[in-house]
């Protein structure tokens, strides 16, 4: 069986540091891993406009940032496939066709959709296409045969849908056209949820609590300056906690052993960072300064990169075309055996034709 990947992400702003060790740093490992045929990545805008219906002005121009954040994070239209979702119409179909395949009642208990929800505030003025998200996305992953498909935690419950309506559809029509995707986590425990700058609550665009990859210098300077850390820690020689401390679950997300014999050559490692911390003597200032110097490391690179690619808009357009012209081509093979296994392919039935022709001469 082929091996492929689908992953993307909703185009309502500039991806941040959250996105990169959730699952762009992971994406571009899975590229250069040679394991995978096929690898496609979306920018998922239809899904982005189910609570942006009002402003897709919003949506259209943040499909560009999205863009750059992912070939500047080294993603390589070489190995992968950069596609638009609203592009691609047999995605529609197919979400339609899933709609048959799943009660109301199932969607309202979906984890994921409830959060979102209540997140969002829309209390009883739900959009129907909000609603329907995880049906979307079962169409997004299944079209293209993903067996794979890299999330953070709080997405598994939309996997696990999608899951049921491959099993569904095979129970109703044919087990032998979709693929049942599974779940690729992140190694590091500590990046499936990355919290926001103010320690209350998971890095989100619309919480305003994120450093974005195309930040400069100085705002991530200023952004980490005013980190949430432990509200106890009042003076150097107080011990701290670790646990719940935003700047230190940062360093578990990024620090490497290499960064101290760089930038802080008083310690090994992170453990010995906590264990003084924790005992008292080592204010907080000293340890966000070198938390900016960690991701000036990671992030100056890629925010180089991303200058490169502003200056040929054109190539990046061309980069999504190429993409999207060959998911186009995928979807409709995908979608003609759906179809064919539905028996709704009326004009390719030659049999169907056959019989009823004979059925009416006889008649």
């Amino acid at each position: 069986m082929r091996k492929v990947i689908l992953t993307g992400d909703r185009p309502t702003g500039k991806l941040h540091i959250g996105h990169y060790v959730g699952s762009l740093r992971e994406r571009v490992r899975l590229q250069n891993s040679g394991e995978y045929d096929d690898i496609f990545i979306m920018i998922a805008d239809a899904q982005a406009l189910t609570d942006n219906a009002d402003n897709p002005e919003k949506v259209r121009q943040n499909i560009i940032e999205v863009a750059l954040d992912y070939l500047s994070c080294g993603i390589d239209p070489k190995k992968v496939h950069i596609f638009i979702q609203s592009e691609i119409q047999e995605l529609c179909e197919l979400t339609f066709y899933y709609m048959n395949l799943v009660t109301v009642s199932r969607l309202t208990r979906n984890p994921t959709v409830k959060s979102e929800i209540k997140m969002r505030e829309f209390e009883s003025s739900i959009p129907v296409g909000f609603m329907c998200y995880p049906i979307s996305q079962a169409a997004d992953i299944t079209l293209f045969k993903a067996d794979t498909v890299p999330v953070g935690e709080d997405q598994l419950p939309m996997l696990e849908q999608a899951r049921e309506i491959v099993r569904s559809f095979g129970n109703t029509y044919s087990d032998d056209v979709l693929v049942e995707p599974k779940a690729l986590l992140p190694s590091n425990k500590t990046c499936l949820r990355l919290p926001g700058t103010d320690g209350k609550a998971k890095m989100s665009k619309s919480l305003g609590n994120c450093i974005y990859l195309s930040d400069s210098a100085k705002d991530v300077k200023t952004k980490v300056m005013s980190m949430y850390t432990d509200p106890d820690h009042i003076r150097v020689e107080d011990p701290g906690k670790v646990e719940g401390n935003t700047v230190f679950t940062y360093l578990d997300a990024f620090c490497k052993d290499e960064h101290f014999e760089m930038f802080w050559p008083d310690y090994k490692n992170l453990q010995e960072v906590k264990d003084h911390y924790m005992r008292g003597g080592l204010g907080d200032v000293k340890v966000k300064k070198f938390l900016i110097k960690v991701l000036e490391d990671e992030l100056a690179p890629i925010r180089a990169e991303r200058e490169k690619w502003e200056q040929d808009i054109p190539a990046v357009y061309d980069v999504l075309r190429q993409g999207t012209e060959y998911a186009r081509e995928v979807g409709r093979k995908t979608m003609a055996e759906v179809k064919a296994a539905m028996k709704i392919n009326y004009f390719e039935d030659t049999e169907l034709i056959k019989q009823q022709a004979e059925k009416y001469k006889n008649k």
